[in-house]
């Protein structure tokens, strides 16, 4: 199923009796953000105080072949064959993308090798394109996966047995996770040591680097906003704008089409045609995004968050969060409160 949020575990952050083996995979020609991010979120995890000094990951950087990797800033990544590992329990597979979405011509041993090892594996993952690889070897088929925006066509068309979602940072189904790209995978990571060590540790790493705490997997890649903006020209993209800094007014279709000098039938056609939306849908998605930073600042009661975004009163809020997210504004702001 579609992940959305983790069950929240405040009190466990016990190591495990012996390192979990969480073995990255590198293909060539990566972004090296997308191996590091991740990286070193597991490494910060590694020296937790509330470990007690044993150390619950055993961290591998594997390539099919071993030796240096390179990356796209030019940063070369020492790793290991993938044959070092055999015979040994590989907890935590994470398959790191490649430029151009797609493997290179002749890496049908290394999905061999993937076939082979996914079904002794607690989980298998991938950050951005790496999905890809999960996909060629039959792994997602029937699965819901995601990756970068950028590729999720192709994606869908190279393995139309895989249910390719739009949007999501990361997904879990079953023991199968897949992330967005680059940023998104630092996303993923804090996800798995969530579900291994308890939120307390996931928090913690992440005010260790400086990171977003813990966006919820469902969250968008990118806002609405600037999905409409990359999308829409001239007056429909002026007006998005200015609905963006202006979520307290009269937003209705009539309102919106006075303000872009246009009929309210002309404004929603071209609205649906330039952004894939209606006025009123888009309306509500950016109210419901300002509402949920609003609610992660802690700083406002619900009705004066309400207010504030243009939704008039707490029922209101509460209904348009249901509707969208399925859950309450006091149940995300439990979740996803910054400290």
């Amino acid at each position: 199923m579609f992940h959305q949020i983790l069950p929240m575990d405040e009190g466990r952050s016990i190591a495990p009796p012996e390192p979990r083996c969480v073995a990255f995979v590198l293909i060539g020609d990566m972004v090296a953000l997308d191996l590091i991010g991740p990286l070193e979120a597991f490494t910060v995890a590694r020296a937790h105080p509330s470990m007690g000094g044993r150390d619950p990951y055993l961290t591998r950087i594997l390539s099919e072949s071993g030796g240096p990797v390179a990356t796209r800033s030019g940063l070369p990544i020492a790793t290991e064959p993938v044959g070092a590992l055999d015979g040994q329990v590989i907890d935590t597979l994470i398959v790191v993308g490649c430029g151009g979405g797609r493997l290179p011509a002749g890496s049908d041993a290394f999905l061999e090798w993937l076939r082979t090892r996914a079904s002794s594996m607690r989980r298998l993952c991938s950050t951005c394109t790496g999905a890809f690889a999960l996909a060629e070897a039959g792994l997602a088929d029937g699965k819901t996966i995601t990756t970068h925006w950028r590729w999720l066509d192709e994606l869908a068309q190279i393995r139309p047995a895989a249910k390719v979602k739009r949007g999501p940072i990361y997904i879990k189904d079953g023991n199968l996770w897949t992330s967005a790209g680059v940023t998104a995978g630092i996303d993923l990571a804090l996800a798995l040591i969530e579900e291994d060590l308890g939120r307390p540790v996931a928090m913690d790493v992440a005010r260790t680097l400086v990171v977003y705490l813990n966006r919820p997997g469902n969250q968008e890649q990118f806002s609405t906003a600037f999905e409409a903006q990359t999308r829409a020209d001239g007056s429909i993209a002026d007006l998005i704008t200015w609905i963006s800094s202006n979520l307290r007014e009269e937003l209705s279709v009539d309102a919106l089409a006075c303000k872009a000098s246009m009929s309210p039938r002309t404004l929603a056609r071209r609205f649906v045609q330039e952004t894939g939306r209606t006025p009123a849908k888009f309306v509500e998605q950016l109210r419901l995004e300002a509402a949920k930073r609003a609610l992660e600042d802690g700083k406002l009661p619900l009705k004066g968050i309400a207010r504030l975004v243009g939704l008039g009163d707490e029922q209101s809020l509460r209904r348009a969060m249901l509707r969208s997210s399925a859950i309450t504004p006091s149940e995300y702001r439990a979740r996803f409160r910054l400290l």
